[in-house]
């Protein structure tokens, strides 16, 4: 039963009163490709809620037509899954880029603000022009039409490749350089988030220079309350 489950997940099925629902990840995108648009961007971030570590947002165009088997929010998706659509993602796309908000800056503007302002720079960094951004649940602060779509990593299959790519980004950040810097934490297993573990660790260990300082005021008061 639980493989089941895994799978009608990750192929986009709603059970609802015994009866699955196709969710269209292509309807945004079909309905602008109508237009004559071909040059469709899907836009999203990772790793607003952390204590850790950067932002990171990416932004992808695919070919019109192309269709990604099994595509999902990156946050439905197994390990395995999410690596194999990055490879093929990255490999098929017409453009594609990433960009980062250190921990710094995120203090400085707010979290909303640098999620933004990751997304506006991934956009930026395209080597081809978008001429429509399709965009999970916010704006992005440049001159393009665009359409902001709630859940739209589970919706648009443009902003699923956009998540998946962004996640996969962020994960071997944390995994790989991140922990090795600062080990002790547990970043490469929690990835940044406000685990128990991550806490504690915060607590023996103290902030690192890519802890947000913003994001941690209530970790220490609540721990100040208990003494």
């Amino acid at each position: 039963m639980a493989g089941k489950k895994k799978s009608d997940k990750e192929n986009g099925r709603i059970h609802e009163d015994e009866e699955y629902v196709e969710i269209n990840r292509l309807a945004y995108e079909s309905a602008l490709w109508g237009q004559g648009l071909s040059a469709i961007a899907g836009v999203d971030e990772v790793g607003r809620g952390c204590l850790f570590g950067d932002v990171v947002a990416a932004a992808v165009i695919l070919p019109i037509g192309l269709v990604l088997d099994g595509v999902n929010d990156s946050k439905q998706l197994s390990e395995k899954k999410r690596n194999a659509l990055y490879d093929q993602i990255t490999e098929e796309a017409v453009a594609w880029s990433v960009a980062r908000i250190e921990a710094s800056v995120i203090d400085e503007i707010n979290i909303r603000q640098a999620s933004r302002l990751a997304m506006k720079n991934a956009v930026l960094g395209l080597s081809v022009t978008p001429e429509h951004l399709l965009v999970d649940a916010e704006s992005v602060e440049l001159p393009i039409l665009q359409t902001a779509i709630i859940k739209g990593d589970s919706l648009s299959q443009s902003i699923a490749a956009a998540s998946i790519i962004a996640k996969v980004t962020r994960d071997r950040l944390c995994e790989g350089i991140w922990e090795q810097l600062y080990p002790g934490y547990g970043i490469a297993v929690h990835k940044g988030y406000a685990t128990k573990v991550h806490r504690q660790a915060l607590l023996d260990l103290g902030p690192t220079p890519l802890h947000r300082r913003s994001f941690l005021g209530n970790l220490f008061a609540e721990q100040q309350m208990l003494f």
